[in-house]
């Protein structure tokens, strides 16, 4: 019966309802607003017109209105996508129709001095009634596509969490899903309990006795979050809860036009929505005000930061976007992406490298850059203890080379991009961060100001821990963690960046900024989180193996935000790193010999010296700890 209902029902409303049957229906209720017209005014108001006008009135209304949906083509408009602006084509109709009807009453001598009166009301009437009998059908098509077209028992039974706006309208997204059947929603909040939200009731929840026995009696498979911050607030709760009873954890997209949601775009939760936190507040009304209508160069710009930098600042309204760097292929990627997303933007992608001066000198020259973001760095710990030479050309040589180029060519502003590694550095890469810090901080040019940020690791970011974890789950384990006592601070790459910015605007020049990251994440617990949210049980279904520390590797990350090593700023989130200060000329001189000893490849003198200019610098699990001082 029920595959009979839906052959048929896919046959009439596979795509639209037939135009011939919205034609039809549209004469009719034409007519049916002229018969209630000349009924009202003979009947109710006691006018009489008569019968040869009521019979002209009748037909001719009924052919002219007939005509003009014909002439406006008002009956092909999709009854599924009807909107309020489709009203307009039925109204030009309808007063075409009425302004023809008072003509041919006109020339038929039937007019009278309350037929304005009717006329008006002819047409109102039959506006409302072509627009009520729309919205009466836009119902019943979305009723019968869930009755018929819809095979329930293929849906997912899932709740929403929450019963707040984006909640509602993630729910009004997702009723017509082929995907998921919404049967409720799940709050802790004693004031929503009892609620209905569009026939839906609200499930209160406290403990997790009260979450088996809801999820057991509706049947449930999965849950869907509307809001990151959601996720966050039931990460020790929920959360676990749903990976031990191997429900789904969905949540929608985050984006600023919430009626966008679609069934496709939820999509499982990812690690990524557990580890952040309340994300740092920031001015972006003083971030447009200080980037708007400057040209802006961003070193490192196809990598992961530089990149999500360059989209912010595509978005702020920026005279000129400079891209350099040297990876061919993300360059290119990223071109095409900006075509697509930013096709008003006036940006120069070009390849380059921060190690090769006279290339760096022709960027400058032929745009002159107003503000410089230094991204372009080499970033991961084990490889650069392999390669120190060529740490130390791009990350301190090429550092100095952009802020050279900066002073020379009068930069507002150049903003460099350190890390949490040049605290107290136990490797190369951090070590070279450092200096390079040293160098930039050093100079003192009245033209030009030198801002640096660290943070700590960034989520998703080129060859982090997490895109690692999620690959070796897929392709079946082991997961490797380097041991089972590390840990790390983590942040957004978009709220990395938009650190970066905000740093720009509260500068006074040569600061060091760092922020409060939150609490450090243990590895082993990561892991073992993203083999949970995959559906999968550690060491069981997936093992966890412990590979040791990495070459440069330390267990415990610096607190950055540390008050006894820090100034406070106006943001109360942001603050200003105490360093030891360097000269100009001394910062010059280490900077000079340590690139000719990396250029000649004579790595136990660099090191040595680099041990020297930053005593701090002790390597850690490293093949270099001979050269520490004992």
């Amino acid at each position: 019966m029920q595959n009979g209902l839906r052959k048929i029902f896919d046959k009439a409303f596979s795509r639209y309802v037939r135009s011939g049957f919205i034609f039809a229906l549209d004469i009719f209720l034409s007519f049916l607003s002229a018969l209630l017209i000349v009924f009202g005014a003979q009947y109710l108001m006691a006018v009489p017109m008569g019968g040869r006008f009521n019979l002209v009135f009748l037909v001719s209304t009924t052919i002219l209105s007939g005509l003009m949906f014909w002439v406006f083509k008002s009956y092909r408009i999709i009854i599924r996508h009807s909107s309020l602006s489709d009203i307009f084509h039925y109204g030009v109709a309808v007063l075409s129709a009425t302004v023809l009807e008072a003509i041919v009453l006109l020339a038929f001598g039937l007019w009278r001095p309350t037929t304005w009166v009717l006329l008006i009301a002819f047409a109102i009437l039959s506006v409302f009634l072509l627009v009520f009998c729309r919205v009466i059908m836009v119902r019943a098509y979305e009723e019968m596509q869930r009755r018929f077209r819809v095979n329930r028992k293929a849906l997912a039974r899932v709740l929403i969490y929450g019963t707040n706006d984006k909640a509602i309208a993630l729910e009004t997204r997702l009723r017509n899903s082929k995907h998921y059947e919404v049967v409720g929603y799940l709050t802790d909040v004693s004031s929503e309990n009892h609620l209905t939200t569009h026939n839906l009731p609200a499930y209160k929840f406290k403990s997790t006795e009260e979450l088996d026995r809801i999820f057991s009696e509706q049947n449930v498979s999965g849950i869907i979050f509307a809001r990151d911050t959601d996720i966050r607030a039931e990460a020790q709760r929920l959360i676990p809860f749903a990976t031990d009873h191997k429900l789904r954890l969905l949540v929608a997209p985050t984006i600023d036009d919430f009626a966008n949601v679609t069934a496709q775009s939820v999509r499982n939760i990812n690690v990524e929505d557990l580890l952040g936190r309340d994300e740092i507040a920031i001015s972006m009304d003083k971030i447009k005000e200080r980037f708007s209508g400057k040209v802006v160069m961003v070193t490192g710009a196809a990598g992961s930061i530089g990149s999500e930098l360059c989209r912010q600042l595509a978005r702020i309204g920026v005279k000129k976007l400079i891209l350099y760097d040297n990876a061919e292929t993300p360059m290119h990627n990223l071109r095409l992406e900006f075509d697509d997303k930013f096709p008003q933007l006036n940006y120069v992608p070009v390849i380059g490298d921060v190690r090769q001066k006279p290339r760096l000198d022709y960027v400058f020259r032929t745009w002159h850059p107003e503000i410089v973001f230094h991204a372009a760095a080499y970033k991961h710990v084990p490889l650069m203890e392999d390669n120190p030479c060529e740490a130390v050309l791009v990350n301190l040589v090429g550092s100095r080379q952009v802020a050279d180029m900066c002073i020379e060519y009068g930069t507002e502003m150049m903003v460099m991009i350190s890390t949490d590694k040049a605290v107290n550095p136990t490797n190369i890469m951090g070590c070279t961060k450092r200096l390079a810090e040293i160098y930039v901080q050093s100079i003192d040019n009245p033209k030009t100001k030198f801002v640096t940020t660290r943070f700590g690791n960034v989520l998703g970011s080129n060859g982090s821990v997490i895109p690692r974890f999620r690959e070796q789950i897929e392709n079946g384990g082991p997961v490797t963690v380097t041991h089972p006592d590390i840990t790390r601070f983590f942040m957004t790459i978009p709220e990395a960046c938009r650190l970066v910015m905000e740093a720009a605007t509260l500068s006074n020049g040569k600061d060091i900024f760092v922020f409060d990251m939150g609490e450090p994440v243990k590895i082993d617990n990561l892991a073992r989180r993203m083999i949970q949210l995959a559906g999968l049980e550690p060491d069981k279904d997936i093992k966890i193996v412990y590979s040791g520390l990495r070459p440069g590797e330390k267990l415990y990350e610096e607190v950055l935000s540390d008050k006894e090593n820090t100034t406070p700023t106006s943001h109360d989130r942001i603050r200003i790193a105490k360093v030891r200060q360097y000269s100009y000329e001394d910062a010059c001189r280490f900077s000079s010999e340590l690139e000719v000893l990396s250029r000649e490849v004579r790595i136990p003198e660099m090191v040595q010296m680099m041990k020297e200019v930053v005593p701090e610098f002790v390597s850690k699990n490293s093949k270099f700890e001979m050269y520490d001082k004992k």
